[in-house]
């Protein structure tokens, strides 16, 4: 039986239903495994919560920042995406409230792992709207959400790896990166990519995702770790 006592004095919310709160833990993979659990999954939480994220970033970031509509966009992208929800999802602890199928519980892949973490974080949004109200949500999001981001703009982590890569690249060599598919392999449902980012036709690193665009970005970022920028 998982505390949730315990998260929500992690939390500092006491939640009037408690089923929204055990809900946004709940995984699709334990329902198939126990159909007759009272609770649904947290996919619908998710999806709910991922709105109110939303709305509650870009108001803050329109009401504080006079920048550029496209700046705007990157900041809240750095904010909301699975790498920072994941994140913050394990400086929670949630991982200890997630019910997961037993396949789910042992798989050590960490990128699915962090995707599950990422979906429950806004899960939990969505529970604590529907539970407690814009207000305490708005809350919530500002406490441990941007509050990361005044480090974001000072380490200039809104640009994604593809994005600092180029800008380095086209800074120090006047060069446009290039990226190539070496091998895809896997069924349609479950590929593998490898891709190279090359500077003209010098491969610097490779890197693997399941699609061809995480492929790219995982190249990128080991491209910047090889180069040292």
């Amino acid at each position: 039986m998982k505390n949730f006592g315990k998260l929500e004095k992690k939390l500092n919310i006491n939640f009037t239903n408690q089923d929204l709160l055990t809900t946004s833990m709940v995984h699709r993979s334990y329902i198939n495994e126990h159909p007759s659990f009272k609770l649904d999954h947290n996919e619908r939480l998710e999806f709910l919560g991922d709105a109110v994220l939303e709305l509650v970033v870009t108001k803050h970031l329109y009401l504080n920042y006079k920048n550029p509509e496209g700046e705007l966009t990157n900041w809240r992208a750095s904010l909301v995406n699975s790498t920072m929800l994941a994140k913050i999802a394990e400086k929670l602890e949630l991982n200890e409230f997630l019910y997961l199928s037993k396949g789910e519980a042992k798989d050590d892949n960490t990128k699915a792992r962090q995707y599950i973490l990422a979906n429950a974080f806004e899960a939990l949004i969505g529970a604590i709207y529907l539970d407690q109200g814009l207000e305490t949500a708005d809350k919530f999001i500002k406490e441990h959400i941007l509050s990361e981001l005044e480090a974001i703009l000072q380490n200039h982590l809104y640009l994604d790896p593809k994005s600092k890569f180029q800008e380095a690249a086209q800074e120090k060599f006047g060069i446009t990166p290039s990226y190539k598919v070496i091998s895809e392999t896997g069924p349609d449902h479950n590929k593998k990519f490898i891709v190279g980012v090359h500077l003209d036709k010098k491969l610097i690193a490779k890197g693997e995702g399941t699609s061809k665009h995480e492929a790219q970005v995982a190249a990128a970022e080991a491209g910047l770790e090889q180069k040292g920028w």
